[in-house]
């Protein structure tokens, strides 16, 4: 198992844990009006479901990233999700209400990780570079760090911001790399070695910048 591997490996558990946070909020919500078994039950049957199409739609988004220039696209996308990551203090949540049945709590937690999960897999897709092993085993070890974590992850960040900042910069360098790795812009990456190595951390500095200034700037106008 060499370093890369090891790095990707990092850097997608960082990813899942840094967006992954809500996750486990939203299972209490949904959950919380069940007896303890049935509960029980809605955690399990909720996030299996969400874990499986989490890597399916992951997967699917490994392969999407071939089409020409989406390395690009997706590099752009996912450096405004970093940008958003340090700039948006609201986790609103208010909509997520209390289930009384298994189903409807599992059906909610499935839908609800579903469409706040579109920046976690298309943040996993880049830093997987196409390796499907990687996307796998990075969400497998990532799933238990949310459900069990992330209530504690949530407050730790909310007490030490400056976590959320080394979420963000992982975001960043991911979105540097996807864009080094765009095929059509391959020939102009290969002739400019030391400015192609460097793109990942000007994006890491783009975007603590204006996560800075945006924060400076709103703590101003209030």
């Amino acid at each position: 198992m060499d370093l890369d591997f090891l790095t990707s490996i990092f850097i997608i558990v960082g990813i899942d844990v840094v967006l992954g946070g809500d996750n486990a909020i939203v299972i209490a919500l949904a959950s919380r009006n069940l007896p303890e078994t049935e509960r029980n039950k809605a955690i399990v049957l909720g996030t299996g479901l969400a874990i499986i199409l989490r890597i399916l739609l992951t997967i699917m988004a490994v392969y999407l990233l071939n089409i020409p220039f989406l390395q690009l696209a997706g590099g752009i996308l996912l450096t405004f999700i970093a940008i958003n990551l340090l700039t948006d203090n609201s986790h609103d949540l208010s909509s997520i209400k209390a289930k009384t049945t298994l189903f409807q709590a599992v059906r909610t937690i499935v839908f609800a990780d579903l469409v706040m999960g579109f920046d976690n897999v298309l943040a996993i897709a880049g830093a997987s570079h196409g390796n499907i092993t990687l996307v796998i085993l990075g969400l497998l070890i990532s799933i238990p760090i949310i459900i069990w974590g992330s209530k504690l992850i949530l407050l730790c960040m909310e007490r030490f911001p400056l976590l959320v900042y080394i979420g963000a910069t992982i975001l960043a360098y991911t979105a540097g790399s996807m864009v080094t790795h765009e095929e059509n812009l391959r020939s102009f990456f290969e002739t400019k070695p030391l400015f192609t190595a460097s793109i990942p951390f000007l994006f890491m500095i783009t975007v603590l910048l204006v996560g800075i200034v945006v924060n400076q700037v709103k703590l101003r106008n209030t």
